[in-house]
């Protein structure tokens, strides 16, 4: 499969079907409509890049701008890897508003198409996010657990239509509650329901596990995000922190069956997206992290193959984007998928941790 053609494809479509979905709101089809035009220029530019220097730049990037968050969820790979440490704990480093300018400027000129803003919890940097939205030619899905979306940030989202808000759930009240706390759910359902009266393009964050993958594919549960005004989803297979939560991770047989019942949502439920991660990676020729389709940037600026390997040898405000890219422990991991590495657990990398830290010795 011709990767790059399949990523550039996806995104057309995507960008095809957000336009669908907002026409009800002629200031954001207008929006979509021009990021259109802006995308097919930007591929070009990827495919330039590729053809006349070498170097493969994805149109995805994720990037973790934030080290505090309200919440305390379960399983937090976040609080686990050091970057939404606890107060009274050591958190990583965060980048200033400027320098993330600079970043996210880099990646608009080298054709990335959307930087995932994650964390910890985004909202907690409206200094950040305020410099993040003067970037042009890109589009910034928040990845927000949805309980800080007050007037202020309604007015913000409404004013920069390339920050989309991507509410987290776990699916139903009982199960986003057992995870994030009790009466999130009603606070995220709060939100969504500001900005379907704003009608305002947001979107949905699933962590999908072996128990409640079935639930939250349901197309009764699908319908009622869409006719809360939810126009896209995200559903990320769950990361197991440790060996306990282990179970929660698919295999092979769980990642088959999910595609297939997300194709037979996209059949027949209208005026919704629905996307997964990493989803089938086998088919698109192994693992998609480390620059093939997206890469992970820290708070502190470390290039890392993805969000669930933080590991780097270089950061991307010393060396820039390009060089990044290139970097020794992105290209052993790119050439690495000849070794057989295959999608389980959720996270082809979680599962070769051990060749990943011996890739990254090599380099001292």
């Amino acid at each position: 499969m011709d990767l790059a053609k399949y990523m550039t494809d996806s995104i057309y479509d995507i960008m095809a079907k957000a336009y669908l979905n907002v026409l009800s709101n002629p200031r954001q089809a207008r929006f979509i409509h021009r990021m259109q035009r802006q995308f097919s220029a930007s591929s070009q530019r990827r495919t330039q890049l590729l053809k006349e220097n070498g170097i493969e730049v994805p149109p995805f990037l994720i990037a973790s701008i934030a080290t505090t968050c309200n919440l305390q969820c379960k399983g937090c790979y976040a609080r686990k890897n050091g970057i939404a440490a606890p107060d009274n704990q050591p958190r990583r480093q965060t980048l200033a508003p400027d320098q993330w300018r600079t970043i996210f400027d880099e990646a608009a000129d080298l054709g990335v198409n959307f930087a995932l803003i994650a964390g910890g919890e985004p909202l907690t940097r409206r200094d950040l996010l305020e410099q993040i939205a003067q970037v042009e030619n890109m589009i910034f899905p928040v990845f927000t657990n949805g309980t800080m979306v007050g007037a202020s940030y309604m007015d913000f989202f409404k004013q920069h239509m390339s920050m989309i808000p991507v509410f987290s759930l776990e699916g139903d009240a009982l199960q986003t509650d057992n995870r994030r706390g009790q009466g999130v759910y009603r606070l995220v359902e709060q939100s969504m329901q500001k900005m379907k009266e704003a009608k305002l393009f947001y979107g949905a964050s699933i962590t999908v596990t072996t128990e409640n993958y079935h639930a939250v594919t349901d197309m009764d549960y699908v319908r009622q995000l869409r006719d809360k005004g939810c126009k896209l989803v995200f559903y990320v297979e769950y990361v197991p922190i440790d060996e306990t939560t282990a179970h929660l991770a698919f295999a092979d047989e769980h990642v088959a069956e999910m595609e297939q019942r997300l194709q037979q949502l996209r059949n027949e439920v209208e005026g919704i997206i629905l996307l997964s991660f990493p989803g089938d990676e086998k088919a698109l020729g192994g693992c998609l992290a480390a620059g093939r389709g997206f890469f992970h940037i820290g708070p502190d600026g470390a290039a890392e193959p993805c969000p669930f390997s933080p590991y780097s040898d270089s950061n991307v405000l010393q060396t820039g984007l390009r060089c990044a890219l290139q970097s020794p422990l992105f290209r052993r991991i790119r050439d690495a998928r000849a070794l057989g590495w295959e999608h389980t657990g959720g996270c082809t990398l979680f599962e070769h941790k051990e060749e990943v830290e011996a890739m990254l010795q090599k380099n001292d």
